[in-house]
């Protein structure tokens, strides 16, 4: 089965990317909310980068 990248419903905060973008790259959420923090402080790119995920990956479906 293909990895897919999803918003996570389990590891979210704000929106679930960073959870999402961590489950897909198998790394530590708070590793990729630490990088998106450091582009946030640095010109700002960081918060056009979550705004663009937020509306282009789709949300993990629910695993009851």
């Amino acid at each position: 089965m293909a990895k897919r990248l999803y918003r996570s419903r389990e590891k979210r905060i704000v929106l679930g990317i960073c959870g999402g973008i961590a489950d897909y790259f198998d790394v530590d959420p708070v590793l990729i909310r630490a990088i998106l923090i450091f582009f946030m402080l640095a010109g700002g790119s960081g918060i056009l980068a979550y705004l663009i995920a937020y509306f282009f990956i789709p949300l993990e479906d629910a695993q009851f």
